[in-house]
């Protein structure tokens, strides 16, 4: 009680009075804790209840929390046939290091084996070349005639015409706009900061405008060469041509991948590009752009799966709907197993059928039921079942489109880098030289090589069809 002695008795019952409110406030938390503690009592008591139940007895409440997923035993990994680290390339230069006297003593140093080696690759910095080719003018006494030698076929293979842009640095120009997706200005930036090259956005654009001209021949055969294929993927996505909404086309096979612009949509598009000469299969999504074409189809089923799913995750209430969906599914992957099985052509036939059949059944109990969910699938289902399993028949056609996606992803990309083009010249610049650089590159080419290459061939042509 020490220092409460000298305290008078007003301070004494100010200290009280204080005591007295601190004891009081204490009281209600201590109230609220205990009724804290009760409701969690009763909490423990419901969750040990559900637990009782889901083991086999006590309460039916539902468990508001989820149930945790069992986890999957993981198998072996697969071991690759191949390593797909970096290898040591083949050294342009060798360096050895070695202490030709001894650190500690000075004793001079001979002999000795490779401890280890450390590959350095590095790009050297090089300044562009600049080549002035003089033609110089010579007379000849005896024939009373001066000569000077022909610019065309001196400078074959070295550039185009009279430009001063030679055909290595065309190419790649090409290569950045078209496959590295590099925009115009970054395209002027890196070349001066590699090779200390000034060159104007406008001179770009016309190399890129030239590569395409000359890529024009080459870019009417691969055409030709789709419409020989025995089997077309086709596709279409959106491009803006100087503000207005147009479409870039795709069409390809495992060779080739063809682009073009149109501001069309339509089915006369493709109707044009395919013309009277394709006679094989056409993959396509269900865009009713492809129903002219009155020979084999194959509609993709990952665009239908994808909106099944999409219908089951719309009606998670309603376990009729998962249910069907699952059938539908359920026909589409004994179809694909079929097709790894041995079969004669008859018996591929009659799978077919067998399949068509099998989900025109599974479709009919909705078409034309307004009030059923299933009703839009089912009437898609029985509208294009005689394109949905072309591929039971021939094992070389895919059951999906996705060739087509990886196609026109490429597209895509850059029309989320440029916005698209300024010019109808500029949409068809785009399309011939996204044609040739992409399907050099299903070929395994070096693009770089192969865009030299068509320049060359193409300059080489015309000069000698002038004169």
């Amino acid at each position: 009680m020490s220092g409460l002695d000298e305290l008078t008795r007003e301070e004494l019952q100010a200290l009280v009075v204080k005591l007295y409110g601190t004891v009081q406030s204490q009281q209600t938390e201590i109230a609220e804790l205990k009724a804290t503690v009760e409701h969690q009592t009763r909490r423990i008591g419901d969750l040990e209840k559900e637990v009782a139940r889901l083991r086999g007895g006590g309460s039916s409440n539902p468990l508001c929390i989820r149930p945790s997923v069992a986890k999957k035993e993981k198998s072996a990994r697969k071991k690759r046939k191949h390593c797909f680290a970096r290898k040591s390339l083949d050294p342009t230069e060798v360096i050895c290091h070695a202490f030709e006297e001894c650190p500690d003593c000075g004793r001079r140093l001979s002999g000795g084996h490779i401890k280890w080696r450390h590959q350095v690759v590095e790009i050297p910095q090089v300044r562009i070349e600049v080549t002035d080719h003089l033609f110089i003018e010579r007379y000849c006494g005896v024939c009373k005639k001066r000569h000077v030698p022909d610019a065309a076929l001196v400078l074959a293979g070295v550039v185009v015409g009279k430009k001063s842009v030679g055909i290595g640095l065309m190419s790649l120009i090409g290569y950045l706009k078209t496959v590295c997706r590099v925009p115009i200005g970054q395209i002027r930036n890196l070349l001066d900061a590699l090779w200390g090259l000034s060159i104007s956005a406008g001179e770009i654009v016309e190399i890129l405008h030239d590569v395409a001209e000359l890529g024009e021949s080459a870019y009417k055969d691969l055409l030709e060469r789709v419409r020989g294929s025995p089997m077309v993927h086709a596709d279409e996505t959106g491009w803006r041509e100087d503000g207005v909404n147009g479409y870039i086309w795709s069409f390809s096979n495992p060779d080739v991948r063809y682009y073009t612009y149109w501001q069309s949509r339509g089915a006369a598009v493709a109707k044009e590009v395919l013309g009277d000469e394709f006679v094989g299969t056409l993959v396509a999504d269900f865009y009713a752009a492809y129903n002219f074409y009155d020979g084999p189809k194959q509609r993709c089923w990952v665009h239908l799966c994808r909106d099944l799913n999409a219908l089951v995750e719309k009606n998670s209430d309603l376990p009729e709907v998962a249910s069907w969906v699952e059938s539908v599914v359920q026909v589409y992957r004994r179809a694909k197993e079929s097709v790894n099985a041995e079969h004669t052509e008859l018996e591929r036939s009659r799978l077919k059928v067998d399949f068509e059949q099998e989900l025109l059944d599974l479709a009919k109990p909705h078409l034309k039921v307004m009030t059923s969910v299933q009703r839009v699938l089912a009437e898609r289902i029985e509208g294009f079942i005689g394109e949905l399993f072309t591929f039971v028949c021939d094992p070389e056609i895919p059951s999906e489109n996705n060739a087509a996606e990886r196609a026109i992803r490429p597209a895509v990309v850059a029309r989320k880098i440029s916005g698209g083009s300024r010019s109808a010249r500029g949409s068809k610049t785009c399309s011939v030289l996204r044609t040739l650089f992409e399907t050099w590159t299903m070929q395994g080419r070096n693009t770089i090589d192969a865009c030299r290459e068509m320049i060359t061939a193409s300059a080489n042509a015309q000069a000698t069809a002038s004169q």
